[in-house]
């Protein structure tokens, strides 16, 4: 349930409604919402009295969630959450337009689409340092050495650094290179990272699974939240079908249906969603008319030559174009990059 306080509450009157749900056994979450902090009451809601909970001094109401994603939940806050790392700012009417390479190959790849990227517009940078693949042959990334050139990159440029976490042994140094950690879609329900991720201060992003389910995904969101992150992103990246025409099926309709349930900001992936670069402006287009609160781009200085997914990535005149193009749909839909 969520407890949303009044605008004026003493600290005694906190204090006071905080041991009685602890008394009675909840786990407590605390999120600020932009006038009022509310708590979010984790437990067996049986035990409560709601007529007796709203007339405790300060309480201002009290609302039963029913659905089971309990933190992520649209009526923990209704106004969305915003996801802030310097100039970007993902959610509430701002855009991220994050981009860059599947994989880090060198420094001279990294910094001249870095470069170009931020000249365009691009307001993120993304590049895979560790990189999951289907065949154990393929290249695996450069491991901290492509960690150290994404801190580069950000120092020269200004753009904000998101990469993938694969294991609990590479956690701190992510931590310590990312600015967001990005949890691809096949560690979804990796339970252990996240909750890990969930103990750690930097945003999350998580990608939906190749066949999860709306309620799944956002269960998983739930499991960071729970552990006291709250800065969590969803990022629908297609999932998987009987549809062979295309790498994945981009699910489209699931942008609006997640924002009416969680208050979570929602990015697109159509890279990864079509794995076909002629398909990844339409889709990015479809996104933004469709509710996204931002675009996560495969971009590369060369994709006929890059060392993983130059079929899906977009050469940097093609990104200008996208970027271009998205313009008068952002401002048709109240969006700021």
């Amino acid at each position: 349930m969520i407890i949303v306080t009044n605008s004026g509450i003493t600290k005694e009157q906190w204090n006071n409604i905080w041991e009685k749900l602890e008394s009675w056994g909840f786990q407590l979450h605390v999120i600020q919402g932009v006038e009022k902090k509310v708590i979010g009451a984790v437990g067996d809601k049986r035990k409560v009295d709601f007529h007796f909970l709203e007339n405790i001094p300060g309480v201002e109401k009290v609302i039963p969630i029913l659905s089971p994603y309990k933190l992520a939940a649209k009526d923990v806050k209704p106004e969305g959450t915003i996801i802030e790392i310097g100039n970007l700012k993902i959610g509430g009417g701002h855009f991220g337009l994050i981009a860059g390479p599947c994989a880090v190959e060198s420094e001279e790849q990294l910094i001249q689409i870095a470069r170009g990227l931020k000249d365009a517009g691009a307001n993120g940078l993304r590049g895979g340092a560790f990189k999951p693949r289907t065949s154990p042959y393929s290249f695996q990334g450069l491991e901290k050495e492509g960690l150290l050139l994404l801190a580069k990159a950000r120092e020269e440029t200004g753009l904000p650094v998101i990469t993938e976490l694969m294991n609990l042994t590479e956690l701190d140094l992510l931590v310590e290179y990312a600015d967001i950690i990005q949890i691809g879609a096949r560690n979804m329900q990796n339970f252990g990272l996240l909750k890990a991720v969930g103990r750690q201060p930097k945003p999350v992003l998580l990608k939906r699974g190749l066949a999860a389910t709306i309620e799944e995904w956002i269960m998983a969101a739930e499991y960071i939240i729970a552990e006291g992150n709250e800065k969590v992103i969803l990022c629908e990246r297609g999932i998987r079908t009987f549809e062979t025409a295309t790498r994945n099926t981009l699910d489209l309709s699931a942008i609006p249906l997640v924002k009416s349930l969680t208050h979570l900001p929602v990015v697109v992936d159509p890279s990864h969603g079509t794995g076909k670069r002629k398909l990844v402006i339409p889709m990015a287009k479809a996104a933004i008319v469709a509710g996204a609160d931002g675009l996560l781009i495969e971009a590369h200085p060369d994709p006929a030559n890059a060392w993983s997914d130059g079929e899906q990535s977009l050469d940097l005149a093609e990104f200008k174009i996208l970027v271009e193009q998205i313009q008068p749909l952002l401002e048709l839909e109240n969006k700021r990059l």
